[in-house]
């Protein structure tokens, strides 16, 4: 492996670990109080500290400049030499959400945003009571030095002997010269006193030591700063020069050579990425451990099995059998095991809602407490990543119309501060999420006046509460009187709505005027298996979602009434559905195309319902979800495919646009 791809490898754990420290300071800085006191800041400052060194080491100079002046407030913070303010803590959040946009555009090798970085290094200089650094250049000339000068203190003599595998640990001594000469005026003599015979040299070890002098008005802490890195297992000593001494290198005792500071070179590029790309996965170590075990059960088996190649002896049957019973039982331990390497907690989507909540609260004038609960509960990667948006939706629109201000709630006799809870658990093979307020909850009327308005509703149609609540997931449906950039524009709840019915999920809401609303949210835990119902229609196989069924029934002939257009209706206890026919549908022959003769497969999408018109009923089982877009082309009413287990292709009903467009046909069927 060359150096360049193990300097991307290394960088590419840099970008994400930087990310994850980022994480880590947000969620700190919205719990800061008024005093350092606990954990908090320490373990804020910690990360400031670790984003710092790693981007120095890589030669990123400004992230590492950046981070300095970032560190600085931080050091004074959690000292006590300087109060924590809401002011800092907005300027530093900033500084968290530039920090990410500068490691994204270093990590795509793009220019960084200079004016937006000049502008906080200017507010946090404010802050320290500094002139900001680099006032003419947007670009700083090095970090800020904010920490207090030792009077009297001309330089700074170091004595640096470090562990003898230096090398091996890929540390670089001549970045430490680099920097020291950016400080002051440095020289350095090298101790080869430890230098063994040529034949005896370990190219791998350090064998030398430094004796180092840098003159000038320089903080000891930037001297620190500059040997943070250092195992503690070597030896280093900064000594004060006084104003009196004279600034000269001293050779230690033995072999001395001088040595000429020169720049490091830049690390090798790290080849261009996409910012933001999710393209790994931590997983923890048992997991892996139960795959390699797993493997090793499958081999075993195979071995097995393998004797039967040749031909079976009667007698041996029983040994086959048990031989597939075993094989089939490794499998799924393994089909498990693999697919709980992509489950995450959902923490990593409920971890960005303190600061959405932070930042919009303030720009309403509301006051709100952030509850999260269940964040250890685990789903699929591929879910986690496509749930972020609809959550944020509907927290922002919980926030903005749930949540009274602080003078309405206390008219209305409750708490000045509002509540928005986020909850996450598993029931029934899935995953729920709830997002909870204690606010106004919905007003109904105003709903059903808004809805008749434009039209979504006639005039004379009668609702229940249920309904006049889902009216908001309509399109184009807002009951805002004020267009703003948090929401009002009509496009927040439908899209929620269906990027939640992409997943296989669903959404229900309920709400109570005065007290609050509930949005619950119903997903699959993964979206690469499904758990399947078998129909047959004609010579065809399909797969319909065992979460979208409610029910399999057989109609008799005065349940089914048939419209103007063919389209036919059923009546399932107080509704009638309409009936959506397969054959029809895809254009296959079935046994029978009326409805009292078949069975009617129930299934519900959307909050709306309709009867599949199917000649049989087979099994259920799970079935691995493979993409029609990607290996044919998109069909309509086709949410995908699968291989069942005698190599048939079996094709997976797309039921909320099969709902859709049955609706759809019965509503025109119905006006001709």
């Amino acid at each position: 492996m060359t150096l360049d791809l193990e300097m991307a490898e290394i960088a590419k754990v840099f970008f994400q670990e930087s990310r994850e420290g980022l994480d880590a300071m947000e969620a700190g800085l919205l719990t800061l109080g008024a005093t350092a006191e606990g954990e908090s800041i320490h373990t804020i400052f910690r990360a400031a500290h670790s984003i710092k060194g790693g981007s120095a080491t890589f030669g990123f100079t400004e992230v590492a400049s950046f981070t300095h002046g970032v560190e600085t407030l931080l050091d004074e913070m959690r000292n006590g030499v300087r109060p924590i303010t809401a002011e800092a803590i907005q300027i530093l959040l900033q500084a968290c959400d530039c920090l990410r946009e500068m490691i994204a555009a270093t990590e795509a090798e793009q220019p960084l945003d200079q004016s937006r970085i000049a502008g906080l290094n200017g507010d946090i200089a404010h802050i320290l009571g500094e002139r900001p650094q680099g006032a003419a250049s947007a670009t700083p000339a090095g970090p800020p030095s904010a920490a207090p000068v030792q009077h009297g203190v001309a330089g700074w003599r170091i004595l640096f002997e470090p562990v003898a595998d230096l090398l091996r640990l890929r540390n670089e001594p001549t970045r430490m010269f680099a920097e020291l000469e950016r400080l002051g005026a440095f020289a350095a003599r090298a101790d080869a006193s430890r230098l063994p015979l040529l034949e005896e040299i370990d190219p791998e070890s350090c064998y030398l030591g430094w004796d180092m002098e840098i003159s000038g008005n320089i903080a000891r802490a930037q001297i620190d700063e500059v040997f943070d890195w250092v195992d503690s297992r070597g030896r280093l000593e900064c000594l004060p020069i006084q104003d009196s001494a004279t600034v000269t290198a001293a050779p230690p005792d033995g072999t001395a050579l001088t040595i000429q500071a020169e720049r490091a070179p830049a690390p090798p590029s790290v080849p261009a990425q996409k910012a933001g790309e999710s393209g790994s996965i931590r997983v923890a170590t048992e997991k892996l451990d139960n795959i390699i075990n797993l493997v090793g059960e499958l081999l075993i088996t195979q071995s097995m099995l393998s004797g039967f190649a040749d031909g079976i002896d009667p007698g041996e049957l029983d040994r086959l059998r048990q031989g597939l019973s075993q094989l089939a039982r490794n499998t799924r331990e393994l089909q498990e095991s693999v697919m709980q390497i992509r489950m995450l907690p959902i923490s990593f989507a409920f971890n960005r809602f303190p600061r959405i909540v932070h930042d919009l609260s303030r720009k309403l004038g509301k006051k709100v407490e952030l509850k999260l609960a269940g964040e250890n509960t685990e789903l699929d990667k591929t879910v986690l990543e496509k749930i972020n948006d609809p959550l944020v939706h509907l927290v922002r629109n919980a926030l903005d119309h749930g949540l009274e201000t602080p003078e309405q709630r206390a008219a209305a006799g409750k708490n000045d501060t509002g509540t928005i809870e986020l909850g996450a658990f598993h029931e029934s093979g899935n995953i729920i999420i709830e997002v909870r307020d204690d606010g106004a909850g919905l007003n109904k009327a105003k709903i059903l006046r808004k809805a008749r308005e434009r039209g979504l509703v006639a005039p004379d149609q009668e609702l229940t509460e249920e309904q006049i609540d889902n009216l908001i997931f309509m399109p184009g449906f807002s009951t805002a009187e004020q267009i703003s950039d948090v929401s009002g524009r009509g496009v927040g709840m439908d899209v929620v709505r269906r990027n939640i019915n992409d997943l296989g999920g669903h959404v229900q809401i309920s709400s109570t005027e005065g007290r609050g609303s509930t949005i619950r949210i119903r997903l699959p835990l993964t979206l690469a298996i499904l758990d399947g119902q078998l129909v047959r229609v004609g010579r065809e196989i399909y797969v319909i979602s065992l979460l979208a069924i409610v029910e399999t029934v057989q109609v008799s002939k005065d349940q089914v009434n048939k419209l103007v257009g063919r389209s036919e209706v059923f009546r399932s206890r107080d509704e009638y559905l309409p009936v959506v026919k397969l054959c029809d549908q895809f254009g296959i022959e079935p046994d029978s195309n009326r409805a009292e003769d078949g069975l009617l497969v129930v299934v519900e999408a959307d909050g709306k319902r309709a009867g599949v018109l199917v000649d049989d009923l087979l099994s259920q089982q799970q079935v691995v979800i493979k993409s029609l877009e990607s290996n044919f082309k998109p069909v309509a009413g086709i949410a995908g495919a699968t291989i069942l287990g005698d190599g048939m292709v079996a094709l997976i009903i797309d039921i909320p646009e099969l709902i859709r467009s049955a609706r759809n046909g019965a509503v025109t069927a119905r006006a001709a």
